[in-house]
């Protein structure tokens, strides 16, 4: 399965927010330099991200993005739906052969599995993962 762009750095840009939680708000410049991302496009991924209830923005020169709940209520498939409607919905024409309805129900099987993989991980877990991923990179033990 390959996720889309949209997908992708929206999560790159919630995992931000969320290695950042309760320290304040964060520009969107200073994300997608970070994240080597477009700004332009998290900003278009910003107001579908605020009207899911996931990310406020502030205004004003102390103002920038921030999460609306905790990281750790947050979950990846969350963030995904909110930016590309329901995960792995099959868009398969029907069938009739049984090799067809094989695969259908493979496709299902594993989108269905992804999905508990996503629903199981929170903006928290991937957080902490980066850190360690980003600690483990400069050569620290962790």
């Amino acid at each position: 399965m390959k996720g889309s762009a949209k997908g992708r750095y929206g999560l790159q840009f919630m995992v931000e927010l969320a290695l950042h939680a309760g320290r304040g708000p964060l520009l969107v410049d200073a994300i997608a330099t970070r994240q080597a991302l477009p700004a332009k496009f998290l900003r278009v991924l910003l107001g579908d991200l605020k009207s899911a209830g996931f990310v406020k923005v502030q205004r004003g020169p102390s103002g920038g993005c921030e999460l609306a709940k905790h990281p750790s209520h947050i979950t990846a498939l969350e963030v995904l739906e909110a930016l590309e409607g329901r995960f792995g919905a099959l868009s398969l024409e029907p069938d009739a052969t049984s090799g067809a309805r094989a695969i259908r129900e493979l496709w299902t099987r594993s989108t269905e599995a992804a999905r508990q993989v996503l629903a199981g991980t929170t903006l928290a877990d991937l957080a902490a993962r980066q850190q360690a991923l980003e600690v483990d990179s400069q050569g620290y033990s962790i």
